[in-house]
């Protein structure tokens, strides 16, 4: 049974967001508009299924008394046909509304530091990062967000060790957080002449960006050396020392960044991806004091974790977490995420749906 009355409540709240959007001092704070309109997103949909799962509801009551008093024979034949797909959509609407219930993650609409890592492989591993780097590119650009390079350790033949980058958008960490783990391929490397398949791994790291309150760095926290910049085969060499490394005393991590040529951007850009990984330290720091609630099939998002396969010589791509096979990994690779994304976050509802029941 659907909680009526708290989706009443809801449906009143999102007429009283509706209201408060339109004030002029609202649309006059960046910052609070932003927060009311997610929040009007997402009840928008939940609104949407709850209004069409009464008009249904109404709409079966009619239809019963339809059968009931018809005298028509083929009437009423009709009538109960579509009392039955009237009630498998209520059914289907029963389902969705109780997963659009679930309390939404605040982390779902930040917008990320995305970071791919060549893992065991060489060169192979640093060819399929690059390609991890350009699924990513492609999927950006489907769902118009916008992409940004921080900061790239190329080799020399067009792999990545290492790429940094920052996706802003709409609901970009919902969409993005369970890429977070393990990456395997499977397939001939080019630089393999014997025909072989090799087995290769790339680590990804996708990271909630933090707004400015949420995370504070004090200054005396921070080493802060600059240098210049270099790349492969001579590539990107500044002749002033515009390249910046950026070390937190306290945790000791180090982000570099040298892709701009300006050391005033170079040293912004450290400082984001640093926010977002202290923002990261934090948060795992909570999920391990809500460990027993998160033992769903999903994972946590640990990098050390196995979640995908890419097989190029079978055209498959296997999510190992919720057991899902397909076979169009030409596709995938170009960007068309969605199937394995819609499929992660439904799980993810069902296990926090069945969690609260």
């Amino acid at each position: 049974m659907l909680p009526l009355e708290k989706l009443e409540s809801l449906v009143k709240k999102f007429s009283e967001l509706e209201e408060e959007l339109a004030k002029p001092d609202v649309f006059s704070d960046p910052k609070r508009y932003k927060e009311l309109a997610q929040e009007h997103s997402h009840l928008s949909e939940l609104v949407k299924a709850y209004n069409r799962y009464k008009d249904l509801q109404q709409s079966i009551e009619e239809t019963r008394i339809l059968i009931e008093e018809e005298k028509d024979a083929d009437m009423r034949e009709m009538a109960k046909e579509e009392l039955v797909s009237q009630e498998e959509e209520l059914e289907k609407l029963e389902k969705d509304i109780q997963r659009l219930l679930v309390p939404r993650d605040p982390l779902d609409g930040k917008n990320i530091i995305l970071e791919i890592r060549a893992g065991t492989g060489g060169d192979e591993a640093a060819l399929f990062a690059a390609d991890l780097f350009r699924m990513y590119s492609r999927y950006a650009e489907r769902k118009g967000w916008k992409i940004e390079l921080m900061e790239a350790n190329e080799t020399g033949i067009g792999g990545f060790k290492e790429l940094i980058c920052s996706i802003s958008g709409k609901e970009v960490f919902g969409h993005l957080r369970f890429e977070s783990g393990v990456h395997r391929v499977q397939r001939i490397p080019v630089t393999e002449s014997g025909g072989r398949i090799h087995t290769s791994a790339v680590t990804v790291a996708v990271l909630a960006e933090p707004e400015e309150a949420e995370i504070e760095i004090k200054q005396e926290d921070l080493r802060i050396d600059v240098f210049r910049s270099s790349g492969p085969g001579g590539q990107s060499v500044n002749t002033t020392d515009s390249a910046v490394r950026i070390t937190h005393i306290p945790t000791g991590l180090v982000v570099t960044c040298q892709d701009e040529k300006s050391q005033h951007k170079n040293k912004a850009k450290a400082l984001k991806v640093l926010k977002a990984r202290l923002y990261e330290i934090e948060k795992q720091k909570q999920d391990a004091e809500l460990a027993e609630t998160r033992k769903n099939q999903i994972g946590s998002g640990d990098r050390s974790e196995r979640i995908r396969t890419y097989n190029f010589p079978q055209n498959r791509v296997t999510d190992h977490r919720i057991n899902l096979t397909l076979y169009k990994l030409e596709a995938v690779l170009e960007g068309e995420l969605d199937e394995l994304v819609d499929a992660l976050r439904l799980a993810m509802q069902e296990e926090a749906l069945a969690s609260t029941n």
